[in-house]
């Protein structure tokens, strides 16, 4: 089945602004009485989220990554956020595999983080789509570039809850920058003794929408001393601000790991390209921990974190399926158009 088709409808993420309209608090015979509009209005402007009184101070608290939906099978256990569709824990065997955070805290940088409606960079927030130009925030302070999207630090609406699956959609209406409307659903499952996402992107407005899609674990690996295996030919070489302006074969490079190599001293922030699959999938490895793509992800990006102000310079490794280049959105290198009711789908896992 082609990844791009004209698929079912995906649920509307609703604002919880929008859900409490005072029209749906009190109604009788499709209109509000005067004394309960009242009512609700005083007892709104005292405490419009009240508690009961007998609620503790825990159960008001609001976790920085929202709700929390593990899941486990077997030797995996995994956590996912609700701010996110975060992936913020992955275990095996009671052990933990990712750079991660306990849940009443921020997180460092994007650790597991969905990566849409682009991955990585547009290069100076702006770019052109049939022939407009857009500016979107500028959220890389070093750079003045636009990174990894939109939709990490925003709640996600859960689907669906199981013990071993979990499914959370995101519509992503029209703003500055990026005035399109994309309907998101994401599905964390474990099966086969691992872990398999999948994501469906649908245009659920009235005028194409470019798309590009990345995830952003980080693995808990002491990078010096890793083994990297990336099955990939070529690489992007890039400017000093990290817009790519071509492509090399990576034979004869450092950045060639097309076989099993210690990664050493090797500073990465590399992505790759023309990936090696077989039966459509391309695996990347670093020690035991395997990386699996389908071929809708036409990229890796490996990144050493190199440098990071906020946590011990290369505190792990970080793994990057992504479909599109950095910087696609201009270039169209690997760039997705979605057509109004067209459906995007696509899927990578991780196994040990």
């Amino acid at each position: 089945m082609s990844a791009l088709s004209s698929m079912t409808t995906l649920p509307r993420h609703h604002s919880p602004l929008r859900s409490i309209a005072m029209g749906q608090l009190i109604r009788k015979d499709d209109r509000m009485s005067e004394i309960s509009r009242r009512g609700v209005i005083a007892a709104a402007a005292v405490a419009p989220f009240a508690l009961p009184a007998t609620a503790s101070a825990q159960e008001a608290a609001v976790l920085p990554s929202g709700r929390q939906f593990p899941i486990a099978s077997g030797r995996h256990k995994l956590v996912v956020t609700e701010v996110g569709a975060t992936l913020r824990s992955w275990q095996v065997d009671g052990r933990e595999l990712l750079l991660t955070h306990d849940a009443d805290q921020l997180g460092d940088s994007f650790f597991g983080k969905v990566l849409l409606p682009w991955a990585n960079r547009i290069d100076r927030a702006t770019y052109t789509f049939r022939g407009t130009e857009y500016q979107t925030p500028a959220s890389e302070n070093w750079s003045g570039h636009a990174i990894h999207g939109l939709v990490s630090w925003v709640p996600w609406t859960p689907v669906r809850h199981d013990r071993d699956r979990v499914i959370l959609a995101y519509t992503l209406h029209p703003q500055y920058g990026y005035p399109f409307t994309l309907q998101f659903q994401l599905e964390y499952a474990l099966r086969n003794q691992g872990v398999h996402v999948t994501l469906t992107a649908r245009n659920a407005g009235k005028q194409p929408a470019p798309l590009g899609t990345g995830y952003h674990p980080y693995f808990k690996v002491d990078v010096n001393a890793a083994t990297l295996t990336v099955p990939a030919q070529t690489y992007l070489t890039t400017n000093d601000m990290l817009i790519p302006i071509g492509r090399a074969s990576v034979d004869g490079t450092p950045y060639d790991f097309r076989t099993p190599k210690q990664v050493g001293t090797t500073k990465l922030n590399t992505c790759y390209a023309d990936l090696v699959t077989k039966d459509g999938v391309a695996t990347a490895v670093v020690n035991q921990i395997q990386v699996w793509v389908d071929d809708t992800h036409k990229f890796i990006q490996v990144y050493t974190d190199d440098g990071a102000p906020e946590r011990p310079a290369r505190a792990g490794i970080s793994i990057e399926p992504m479909t599109s280049a950095p910087n696609a959105f201009n270039s169209g290198d690997g760039l997705i158009t979605l057509e109004p009711g067209q459906t995007y789908r696509g899927s990578w896992g991780l196994r040990t």
